[in-house]
């Protein structure tokens, strides 16, 4: 048995525009409803937890889990410039009350991609006071966020750098990512060490933000491995760099991609892949854990996300047990690891790519909004339980 550490955290995660319906002063309800949108499908009603999330919590608390990752809508905080709704404010204190009150601790993501409308229209992460309208959202949050003690301001950074560089936001992690944009990548930074400034009047909390780690591998070519050093740098290592010092940095991990003398290569044919296209490789959690730790040079690890898109239940638990294994033996080697968030609790909304690649541990029907755990779900919960592989 592959015991963890006393208090380790076992949770699942989710983001709002993903799960809470009808989020129509953000950036991205614009987006999908533009008319040359190559966006999917829209979000409309998700799965409707911005209404039944006690019943979503309730079925991650009741499986054995101690810990759920959420983020706050900023466009429903602040649908308007200065104006700022306290009723929203009060949604989400609901939502953190009602974690601790079900035993789960709550974990808190400011930014999950997306943005006010009006923000994006005035200059986005471009506009010269992005970092002090982030610093300002952040302070309105301040009373209702006294009793957490782990937020991620923003969510995966260097995603939201190459998106903001790029125009195809169908395939956020893998083969043929944007090139970043690096002035984004340093406004992003700014706001993040703003938020983290405000939040440090709260004693006792915690905070960090959250990077996809890409777990990049070289062919072994000749030039392969300049090309990856090249290629990786600015999509993933500068992000674990600049952190050195936070209280903790959140990984997220999938799969894992090759990188040759003139880029990145398309998917192996003869490998298992996900609904999204991706690799079928566990591993890729145990590499992220141990290039944050190093990366950050000590900065302990929170895994913020880890999973897979399947409509087979039995290949998640497969999953879960290789990235499991793989992040015990990080542990072991003396990687400090916080905890670990499966992504995702629900089957969501999934970006450019709508509804069709189903994460979550929790399957959600379209029409009727009926939740139905997966066994998966069970299996996640048996192992918090026993604390232990």
């Amino acid at each position: 048995m592959l015991k963890f550490p006393e208090g380790f955290l076992w949770g699942a995660a989710t983001a709002a525009h993903q799960i809470e319906g009808n989020n129509v002063n953000s950036n991205w309800w614009v987006m999908e409803h533009a008319k040359d949108t190559t966006i999917v499908e829209p979000s409309g009603d998700a799965m409707d937890s911005y209404h039944r999330y006690p019943e979503d919590m309730k079925l991650l608390a009741d499986a054995g889990l101690n810990s759920y990752r959420f983020s706050i809508e900023w466009a429903r905080i602040e649908p308007e410039r200065g104006f700022f709704s306290n009723a929203e404010i009060d949604h989400y204190r609901r939502m953190i009350d009602t974690a601790h009150e079900l035993g789960l601790d709550p974990t808190v993501t400011l930014m999950h991609f997306t943005v006010p409308r009006w923000m994006y229209n005035d200059g986005f992460w471009r506009a010269k006071d992005a970092a002090d309208l982030f610093a300002r959202y952040t302070e309105k949050l301040l009373p209702i966020l006294q009793d957490v003690k782990h937020v991620c301001t923003i969510n995966e950074p260097n995603i939201a750098a190459m998106l903001a560089g790029g125009e195809d936001a169908s395939n956020l992690v893998a083969y043929g990512l944007p090139n970043p944009d690096l002035g984004v990548a340093d406004t992003l930074l700014e706001s993040h060490r703003r938020s983290r400034e405000v939040l440090s009047q709260i004693s006792g909390l915690k905070s960090g933000w959250t990077v996809a780690t890409q777990a990049f591998h070289s062919t072994g070519e000749p030039g392969a491995d300049e090309k990856m050093r090249e290629y990786g740098h600015p999509r993933d290592d500068w992000y674990l760099e600049n952190v050195k010092g936070d209280d903790f940095v959140g990984v997220q991990a999938y799969t894992r991609t090759f990188i040759g003398p003139n880029g990145p290569l398309p998917v192996s044919e003869d490998v298992e892949t996900t609904l999204t296209g991706w690799e079928f490789f566990p591993k890729a959690l145990e590499m992220g854990v141990r290039s944050a730790w190093e990366l950050t040079e000590g900065v302990p690890v929170f895994v913020t996300e880890n999973g897979i898109a399947t409509a087979d239940d039995t290949r998640r638990i497969a999953y879960l047990d290789g990235a499991l294994e793989g992040l015990h033996s990080a542990m072991q080697d003396g990687v400090e690891v916080l905890g670990y968030q499966h992504w995702s609790a629900l089957d969501n909304y999934e970006w450019a790519s709508g509804f069709r690649p189903t994460f979550g541990l929790i399957a959600v029907d379209r029409e009727t909004f009926v939740r139905t755990p997966k066994p998966s779900l069970a299996y996640l919960g048996e192992i918090a339980k026993r604390n232990a592989l």
